[in-house]
């Protein structure tokens, strides 16, 4: 795999060319990147991977007229046609008076801080076999599970450039370890799985085999025998594991490009309250080893803390070039990057910031609710705001979790939700967007 350097100078270098061809201003990015994985199941070993892969992609202006395009074949014959043909296609392309680059003034500089992103340490393919089977081990070692769909162990490396015309050419690296079980338990019919898995920056922040193991176990376990409940309207808490994905669709709906095109249901609420005023919902991407850290987004623009919502109001549309442009916006340094097409949005590390009340506390009131592990289907229309979801877990009765239920509809509005949402104080930083366990009253609940 290409180092940061080498990466950089082929992006720099292909944007010279697409200068020399006629262009009025490009950029071009390059990803690489390289993992190893090792799968086992019952015991013994089912699979190796290793895969390696390098692109480079080019966005050339000509006037107001734009066109990307990308290739893995680096080589400088390749390069010098990627980049006349790239020229070709921009002079043919419609007119966009939004797209561009950005300005110099909004770019990062200075030195690069030190995230600390990647490990120095790379498993070998043994190390990840025994780490496989440890994982798996434990997790077939919790009584009553049943069979096993296998233990896995990954490491990978990422590479990362951008160079424009303007000058700004930064790259950096990272890295990732990874360790999961799944598992089945029950007999016939009811037959249930689970999974449980942790990904760090760091070989070293990996908890034991022996924990993320048992808890896949557990929580198949706790599955078997699931009843329905009751339809009706009532409270319903979300687990960490999939309430996060409540707050991705906010994120996706503060997307600028959707805000440009119309297309989400926060449009005419920037100045409502949202959420309850002790909500906060942050935004990181210098964090230390995090999951999506970054200095620079995929215009070169420099990232920076944020608050995504305060007071249980919103901070802002989340924007890159094209959409600040559209809507007279500064840009926030949310700008994601493929290596082909044009540049969307996307965030870094977010959390919600913990409530105060233990997830013993938040449940304690609820005489009949549900308790959300498992979310499914993809009933959630960001432009309405409408919400609906199959969904397994736990009832909750009388304050406390009782048995397992499943084939289960949750419904609502995302604006209800946001309101009603109140957080427990058991915030774990284990994915790129973490929240805590959150209650949410008034729930439509479709079972039995």
């Amino acid at each position: 795999m290409i180092g940061g350097d080498e990466a950089l100078s082929r992006c720099r270098e292909l944007v010279d060319l697409a200068i020399a061809r006629g262009a009025d201003a490009a950029d071009a990015v390059c990803r690489a990147s390289s993992s190893e994985s090792v799968g086992v199941r019952l015991g013994a070993l089912e699979d190796v991977e290793r895969s390696e892969s390098e692109e480079i992609g080019l966005r050339v202006f000509v006037g107001s007229r734009s066109s990307s395009i990308h290739t893995s074949d680096f080589a400088p014959e390749g390069l010098a046609v990627l980049a006349e043909r790239a020229v070709e296609m921009a002079r043919l392309a419609p007119e966009d008076q939004y797209a561009g680059l950005a300005g110099q003034e909004h770019l990062f500089s200075g030195e690069m801080p030190d995230l600390d992103l990647l490990d120095p340490v790379e498993p070998s393919p043994d190390v990840l076999r025994d780490a496989a089977l440890a994982v798996e081990d434990a997790a077939r070692a919790v009584p009553g599970v049943t069979n096993s769909n296998g233990g896995s162990a990954s490491s990978s490396r990422s590479v990362f450039a951008l160079a424009t015309s303007t000058g700004f050419g930064r790259s950096h690296s990272g890295g990732s370890h990874s360790l999961s079980a799944s598992v089945v338990a029950g007999e016939g019919a009811d037959k249930q799985t689970d999974y449980s898995y942790r990904t760090v920056r760091h070989l070293g922040d990996l908890p034991e085999a022996s924990i993320i193991g048992t808890e896949a176990g557990e929580r198949t376990v706790r599955k078997v025998g699931p009843g329905s409940i009751p339809s009706g309207k009532m409270p319903v808490v979300f687990d960490p594991r999939v309430g996060n994905g409540v707050i991705g669709h906010l994120l996706s709906s503060m997307s600028a490009p959707s805000i440009a095109r119309k297309a989400s249901f926060l449009i005419g609420r920037e100045d409502q309250q949202l959420f309850d005023s002790s909500v906060r919902v942050i935004e990181d991407p210098l964090r230390v080893r995090g999951l999506r850290s970054r200095v620079f987004d995929g215009e070169g623009v420099a990232c920076g803390p944020r608050t995504l919502v305060d007071g249980g109001r919103l901070g802002g549309w989340l924007t890159n070039v094209a959409s600040a442009r559209q809507l007279g916006l500064g840009l926030t340094g949310h700008a994601g990057r493929g290596s082909g097409g044009a540049p969307g949005v996307s965030s870094s590390n977010v959390w919600m910031e913990p409530g105060s009340v233990s997830v013993a506390e938040l449940i304690a009131d609820i005489e009949d609710g549900l308790f959300i592990t498992g979310l499914f289907g993809q009933g959630v229309n960001l432009v309405t705001g409408d919400y609906s979801r199959g969904a397994s877990g736990f009832r909750i009765r009388n304050g406390e979790i009782a048995g397992p239920v499943a084939e289960i509809t949750i419904a609502g509005t995302l604006p209800e939700m946001f309101r009603a949402l109140v957080p427990a104080n058991d915030l774990e930083f284990r994915h790129g967007i973490d929240v805590p366990t959150f209650r949410i009253d008034g729930m439509a609940v479709a079972g039995q």
